[in-house]
This record gives C-alpha cells, structure tokens and sequence, in this order.
C-alpha cells in the first residue's frame, strides 16, 4: 500500500501546471481510497482451499443436512463393544452420516452406569455383558464427537418396561392398567407393562433418569418418541381415576377410552410433564437439543397421548425426527404432506426417519433412495434410518453395494441443523 501511494504523489508532482495538479490529486485520492477498501477486505467466507491431495471443504461451504441413525440393542450388537461401537461410527463419518441417536433407556434397564436405576431398582446398568465394565454412552460421546458426529442419546421405551423387570416387581404401584384391570401389553411376543406417567413419583424416577444424562455427559441432546406417551386403553388405575375424579366434581373417566374428553385430558397431563421436562433439561444445559422422533401425529395422539403438534407449537421440541415407515410410495407421500407437519417444517428442523430394514423385513436399497430423494425435493431438515444393521449387515443385498449407494447419497459433508445455533427455516 505505502508503495502505491509513493507512486501516485511521484506521479503528481512530475505533472507541471497546477490545474492538472488538482485533478490528478483528486483522482488519486479517490483510487487510493479504492484500493486502501480493496487491500483490507477478507476473503470470501465460503471458498475451497486446495491442498496437493484434494479439496478441503470448510464448515462454511457444507450443505446443512441432518442425516442420522438409531443405535439400538434390539437385533444389534453395535453397542456391546467398543470396537463394534467405534467401528460403526468411524464407517458413519466415512459415508457423511452427521448424528447418532444410540439407544439409553431399554427393556427397564439403563444402558449407562446409573446411580438413579441403582437407587430406584437395584440395577446399575443393564446385565448384557458387553456392558459391564465400561461406560458405554461415554464412549459414544468421546468416539462420536472426535469423528464430528452429534450424539442425542435416545431414552427409548420411555413409561414402557417388561413385565417381568426388577423396576415392575419393585414398583408395582406405579403400573397403570386397562378398564378391565389388565396390565399387559403384547409388544410382539413380549410382555410390556406401563408406568402412569400421571404420577409424582413416576415422573420424578423418569426425570432424575434423564437429569443424571444431561449432566454427566456431553451429549449434544436427549431424544424422547411415542412411548413418552401413554397406550390409550391405559390409564384406569386408581391413582389416575381418583386424579380425574378429583377434577371433575366427582364423576369417573368414560368407558371408552377413545373418549375426545378423556383423551385429551390424559393427553394434556403428559404434556404438562413434557414441559417439566424440557425446563429440568434447559435447566442443566441450555445448548442440550429437546429432540422428538414420533410417529405422525393423527397415531401419536390417539393410540399413545403424545401430542407432538402441541409439543410442538409450545417451543418444547427442537429438533422434531417424525417416524414415516410406510414402503407404499403414495402413503409415504401423503404423510410428508399433512398441515402439522409442513408447519413444524417452518419452525424447527423437521426431519424424516426412514426405515432400512427389520431382523425379518428386508428394505431394498432403491427403496430407501427413492424416499430420501422425496423427503430432500420437499426440503425437509434431512433423514433418519431405523437401525443401523439394516443399513447394509441385515439385508438380503450385499453389503458393498449398500455402502456405495449410501456414500451416493451422502457424497459430500454436511452440517447437522441444530436450531440453537445457526439453523434457518
């Protein structure tokens, strides 16, 4: 800069009549002003810096795109070892995934050492062996975070416990029941029971479980689904009889549990506790992401009380994960098009979960391409795939070619959408 201006001044004092002077003067003013802007302004944000091997793409320059996958201890051993564990994640990161949603809360054990389980039933951690000894949501955390991966962990069966858990045998009380008395819910071959969630020391068991996550680990968010709910023929035990009774001037709950009244005031409960929540959360870590992964709206709401939408437009939810699992092209269609869903697209990151496959359901792999490319032509926040092993270990395709096409999918990184920090709608 200095010397471009020793050149303009050499420049006008060699200019000889004093009119020329004055306007040369002002000319080279002008272009040093120019060139001083010029001189002083940074790069471009959003620019590509080449090294001799490739590309390095800055966080600027990526897409933001929430692509992620549940890891669950159901059919998957993904979670029992730490090699199986950083294995997956390292492979993850290599095809461009960007989030995990590992599975905590499971068949009424935790799958962290918890002091909570402990004091409530007796158990530390879940008696799998592959989970004895070690810490398995630490390792995620530090494994995925190293990777660039979110971790949200996911308190997956949420009221719901087996039959034949130490927490149903050491609480008998908190267990709901049906208008016939019945306790047990067929879920597949296995016997589930369901604590009432309208209870203060249920609700307080379930929060200090979640408490203990949020301030032990460094996780990037808490997932919640359906069973944050209630199955809706529940809900007839003597507590919560009593509780409505007590609300509305002595009379009992109607026999139907379909009642509109009486769904909506279970309902309502559950998202009183939603909000108690979401503030015992907010209340440790203001950057842990509230994270709700449901089936649509019209099944949430009937069959489990979980009234998402109002969840939803209360601020409760920040990163909304909504359970599509259709194989029909048009019925998956018609799900991404509903009013409460195109309305929480405006407000959070709303994101579509895609099923690759069961123990005994085979997904094709065109399938699950077909509807990524629906859920990104309807700019939705990304995917999610239930589970992992169906991604390409559990299928009756071969494993490379499902790789491949997910690498095809995910050719380049992207940002996961995080609505506290820079996620536009």
């Amino acid at each position: 800069m200095n010397r471009f201006l020793q050149w303009c001044i050499g420049l006008f004092w060699f200019s000889r009549q004093r009119s020329q002077r004055r306007a040369f003067l002002a000319a080279i003013f002008t272009l040093s002003l120019v060139a001083g802007v010029m001189f002083s302004l940074p790069l471009p944000a959003q620019i590509v810096i080449k090294t001799r091997q490739q590309p390095i793409i800055t966080a600027s320059t990526q897409s933001t795109e929430l692509r992620g996958v549940w890891l669950t201890n159901i059919d998957s051993d993904v979670l029992f070892k730490r090699e199986n564990l950083t294995n997956a994640l390292t492979r993850l990161r290599q095809l461009n995934f960007n989030v995990v949603y590992p599975t905590v809360w499971n068949w009424g054990y935790t799958l962290y050492p918890s002091q909570v389980a402990k004091s409530v039933f007796g158990v530390t951690v879940d008696p799998e062996p592959g989970l004895h000894k070690r810490d398995m949501l630490k390792e995620a955390v530090s494994e995925g975070h190293a990777r660039g991966l979110k971790v949200i962990p996911w308190f997956e069966f949420g009221f719901m416990a087996p039959a034949d858990s130490q927490l149903a045998k050491r609480h008998p009380q908190w267990l709901t029941n049906r208008l016939d008395g019945g306790k047990i819910k067929k879920e597949g071959i296995h016997d589930r029971v369901w604590l009432s969630p309208f209870r203060p020391d249920v609700q307080e068991f379930i929060k200090d479980l979640i408490v203990e996550i949020v301030q032990k680990y460094d996780i990037d968010g808490i997932q919640f689904d359906d069973h944050f709910g209630l199955p809706s023929e529940f809900g007839y035990d003597s507590y919560t009889v009593a509780l409505y009774k007590k609300e509305h001037n002595g009379k009992a709950p109607p026999k139907d549990n379909k009642n509109p009244e009486w769904l909506k005031w279970r309902a309502d409960k559950i998202t009183d506790f939603m909000k108690q929540v979401f503030s015992a959360i907010k209340a440790v870590d203001q950057n842990c992401i509230v994270s709700v992964a449901p089936n649509p709206q019209r099944f949430s709401y009937e069959y489990f009380l979980a009234d998402w939408e109002r969840w939803e437009r209360m601020g409760l939810i920040e990163d909304l994960v909504i359970q599509v699992y259709r194989d029909d092209m048009s019925v998956f269609l018609k799900e991404l098009q509903y009013p409460n869903v195109i309305a929480a697209k405006k407000h959070i990151p709303t994101s579509i979960g895609i099923i690759s496959g069961l123990k005994n359901k085979h997904v094709p792999i065109q399938q699950i391409k077909n509807q990524v490319k629906q859920v990104r032509d309807r700019n939705f926040a990304g995917v999610s795939f239930f589970f992992y092993e169906t991604l390409w270990n559990i299928s009756k395709e071969a494993s490379q070619p499902r790789q491949q096409a997910f690498k095809e999918l995910f050719s380049q990184p992207a940002k996961y959408p995080n609505l506290l920090a820079d996620w536009k709608s």
